[in-house]
């Protein structure tokens, strides 16, 4: 990739960042890696309620906002009123109206026993996670803001975060990113199969070259912690040649391995940008980028909440990685020529029909 218009100063300087894992920093990872969907997902692995409100902040949710709270309250009440209604599910009251709604993301993280509950609680949040979306979509329809105001607010956040990520002291070499120019999208609209303007994800993009390769799981666990919550990942969206996601569960007990395995459905498919270099190595995702709105433009709502979404593309790789990536037949320009090359092919090719 070519250097980005904007790179903060990402100088190395000690700080209380962490390189360990928790369970559900695994478990964000993998999602990561292999570009799948939480409601595929059987469990969280969120341990107390100061990790569900870490999670929930992550979603501009506020716990100690009683307008927050009600809203919490509202899209639980509509998840269970759809799986009730539509697929027929019963629930048991301490399910069907929870003191505190917080407790379903505690009771979705059990494991062993007998799973009732545990797998109830995921129905829910996955019905909840749909629904949100949906509010959020028809949030960003009603409220009078441009394309290019979100993506500002977007782009402030990320920058915010990378800097936090710098005074954390996460071993970067290198954080750039920028916003994709109209004669870019329109050239990757007529390279892809699907040409219309919905699968063109990263108009926002954004590059974090980390010092080694051991940092590059830490570095993604920090980013799910901090930037965006894990379960806005798109799925089928994600690119991963450089981490087996496999590799997260070494130095964990055999118990713990057992919990957190892999099954078949879970596997990831082997996905290609057919531009790239055969030896081109990085991971590569896109997120629904949680935005909240700006106070002005609208006003907390209990049945719409405040945040909309923007689509956003992140890479991380390691220095040797990346330098690797610039040379040969992974160098930017060859990578713009294939791409230009077959969209001349598909804009000529009615020029060699004889009419």
């Amino acid at each position: 990739m070519r250097r980005d218009p904007l790179e903060i100063d990402a100088t190395w300087k000690p700080g209380t960042w962490d390189p360990s894992f928790t369970l559900q920093d695994i478990q964000s990872i993998r999602l990561i890696l292999m570009g799948g969907s939480v409601v595929d997902w059987n469990r969280l692995e969120l341990t107390d309620e100061d990790q569900v409100d870490a999670f929930l902040r992550l979603h501009h949710l506020d716990m100690t906002r009683r307008d927050h709270q009600a809203r919490l309250r509202f899209v639980f009440n509509e998840a269970v009123s759809y799986l009730e209604e539509h697929l027929l599910l019963r629930f048991p009251r301490e399910i069907r109206d929870p003191e505190d709604v917080r407790h379903i993301f505690l009771w979705a993280s059990e494991f062993g026993g007998f799973r009732r509950r545990q797998i109830l609680s995921c129905v829910i949040l996955k019905l909840m996670h749909v629904i949100q979306h949906l509010a959020a979509a028809d949030l960003r329809h009603r409220t009078p803001i441009s394309e290019a105001e979100l993506l500002d607010l977007a782009h402030q956040r990320v920058l915010r975060a990378a800097r936090a990520m710098r005074e954390d002291g996460v071993p970067i070499a290198s954080f750039s990113g920028n916003r994709k120019s109209r004669s870019s999208v329109i050239t990757k609209l007529l390279a892809k199969k699907e040409n219309v303007a919905a699968t063109v994800f990263d108009k926002l993009r954004y590059r974090c070259i980390v010092e080694q390769p051991e940092h590059v799981a830490p570095t993604l666990a920090w980013i799910t912690r901090n930037l965006f919550p894990f379960n806005y990942v798109i799925p089928g969206q994600s690119h991963n040649n450089l981490l087996e996601p496999e590799s997260l569960l070494r130095g964990l007990d055999e118990a713990t391995r057992a919990r957190l395995r892999l099954t078949r459905d879970d596997e990831p498919e082997e996905t290609r940008n057919e531009f790239s270099g055969k030896s081109y190595r990085v991971i590569n995702f896109i997120m629904d980028y949680p935005v909240p709105l700006p106070e002005g433009r609208h006003t907390f709502d209990v049945e719409l909440g405040h945040t909309v979404f923007v689509n956003v593309e992140f890479q991380i790789v390691d220095e040797e990685t990346a330098r690797n990536n610039e040379v040969g037949e992974n160098a930017h320009n060859l990578y713009k020529l294939r791409q230009q090359r077959v969209v001349a092919q598909r804009l000529k090719r009615g020029l060699r029909t004889r009419g």
